[in-house]
């Protein structure tokens, strides 16, 4: 069974910084893209960023400039890290693979003073 587990998330001042990470069971993990994306109250889910097999990134224009995706095929982890967090940044994040279409269960995010 492929499991998805994130974790990272938590309370955080406006300004603040968070770094989330997706950690997966399955070595299908490695050759995946994986995304990231977030669901806020009463707003559709969104793409925050993605992450190819080789490395290649794509941002949101909202995440551009403050957040980084990053992976680590040896830990099959997959970070972000996010600077410079708003309210609107609040939401239930949740991370992804492209290939057979896994979710994990999801990680709250909270930006407020």
């Amino acid at each position: 069974q492929v499991q998805l587990v994130e974790s990272g998330g938590g309370l955080v001042q406006p300004g603040g910084s968070l770094r989330l990470a997706c950690a997966a069971s399955g070595s299908f993990f490695r050759v995946s893209t994986v995304g990231w994306e977030r669901q806020a109250p009463g707003k559709e889910r969104e793409l925050v960023a993605s992450i190819t097999m080789s490395g290649t990134t794509n941002y949101a224009d909202s995440a551009k400039g403050r957040f980084t995706i990053s992976r680590d095929n040896a830990k099959n982890t997959v970070y972000l890290q996010m600077n410079n967090l708003k309210p609107e940044d609040t939401a239930v994040y949740y991370c992804r693979t492209y290939l057979k279409n896994y979710w994990g269960q999801g990680t709250q995010v909270t930006v407020s003073s």
